[in-house]
């Protein structure tokens, strides 16, 4: 009997973007059941990728702004448009992504989102309305400070002195608005974590230490982004701060809001509208979906779980193919959900990591082998 399989995994960080693990996916489960009919929909909850993806599915026009990334050095940003729906799609790591950049040559004192403003610039000259952003693998940690300076905002300290680097924001006094503020209707912020922007589960202390933040560095750099919040409540108020995703990408998510008008929304959210997520999983007999780690964070916010929840609500079947899984995820977080894990079920931690297509496509094959119609 043939069944109707939609495969909708997530990239796996590091090792697979989303359409090649869709692809392995389909090429295991097909092995062992030629006779399903498989539609691949690589997700993006607002992470790496997310951008491309978008602009793919939606059949937006490809655009390229010349500016320079977090390090200041000259890059091309590539940026999608849907002109008939006046809508722009961008993904910031493409100007301050961790992956642009040397490994362990540039420290997150250095860096900032100042290049993300010639690309904000780009999209208002070309009429469009609506900016629809993705935040993931950022390098930066500055809450947006570089991105403000781009647009015109000017900061200085008790003296008067223009403050021209995130580093010396502890010395904040006040900020000004630019003449001309950016001049788009709708800003929508897709983000895949919920952190505010901070405390202990703010940008500083749970991202900074990937981004190269040493354990001596992180009172000054959250000193830092609490002098701009302070600065800046009197016009925005304090819950801009606390709110889900202020903390998103090194406090760009807050930065956005504060300085371009923002607004947060869940990145998988944004996918699942655009692409129509709720009606094939509607028409789906099973869903297969998947990520590199799954673990408590993937029920809140992130691609798979947002998935495996549309799957329940559906009453349809969720298989959940993982790098691995972690100790403390649920056996049976949402009914009819399974979860299987490459390592250690097909292989060890190391050929994972240097096959991982292979080692994908042997997971998807094993997990059909065990499914009845």
């Amino acid at each position: 009997m043939a069944l109707r399989v939609l495969i909708v995994p997530d990239k796996f960080k590091g090792t697979l973007a989303a359409p090649e693990a869709a692809a392995a996916i389909a090429r295991g489960w097909a092995e062992v059941r030629p006779q399903d009919r498989l539609e691949l929909v690589p997700l993006s909850d607002g992470g790496e990728g997310f951008g491309e993806l978008l602009g793919t599915r939606l059949g937006a026009e490809r655009r390229i702004c010349e500016t320079t990334d977090a390090a200041g050095r000259p890059c091309r940003a590539e940026w999608w448009a849907k002109p008939e729906a006046g809508t722009a799609i961008f993904e910031t790591a493409q100007v301050n992504g961790l992956a642009r950049l040397p490994p362990g040559q540039c420290r997150p004192f250095q860096l900032d989102t100042f290049g993300i403003g010639a690309v904000l610039r780009d999209i208002e000259q070309s009429g469009l309305s609506r900016l629809i952003l993705g935040l993931g693998g950022s390098a930066t940690n500055d809450g947006g400070f570089g991105l403000a300076r781009a647009l015109g905002w000017v900061f200085r300290n008790s003296a008067g002195a223009e403050i021209r680097s995130w580093s010396e924001l502890d010395r904040l006094a006040m900020a000004e608005p630019p003449a001309r503020p950016l001049g788009l209707a709708q800003i929508v912020i897709a983000v895949d974590v919920a952190n505010p922007l901070l405390g202990p589960a703010g940008a500083t202390q749970v991202y900074g230490p990937q981004k190269g933040l040493r354990p001596e560095d992180l009172a000054q750099a959250e000193n830092c982004l609490a002098r701009l919040a302070v600065t800046l409540r009197p016009h925005l108020g304090p819950a801009a701060e606390r709110e889900p995703g202020a903390g998103a990408a090194g406090g760009l998510g807050y930065g956005l809001k504060a300085f371009a008008g923002g607004e947060f929304k869940s990145g998988a959210a944004i996918f699942a509208e655009l692409a129509g997520l709720e009606e094939k999983i509607r028409q789906a007999d099973w869903v297969l979906t998947g990520e590199g780690a799954l673990d408590k964070q993937s029920r809140m916010g992130k691609g798979t779980g947002f998935v495996a929840d549309l799957a329940a609500r559906a009453g349809k079947r969720c298989l959940c193919l993982a790098g691995r899984l972690a100790p403390d995820f649920p056996e049976s977080p949402w009914p009819g959900f399974a979860a299987w894990a490459i390592v250690p079920d097909v292989a060890t931690e190391s050929e994972a990591l240097a096959r991982p297509a292979e080692c994908l496509r042997r997971l998807a094959a094993r997990a059909a082998a065990a499914q009845r119609d």
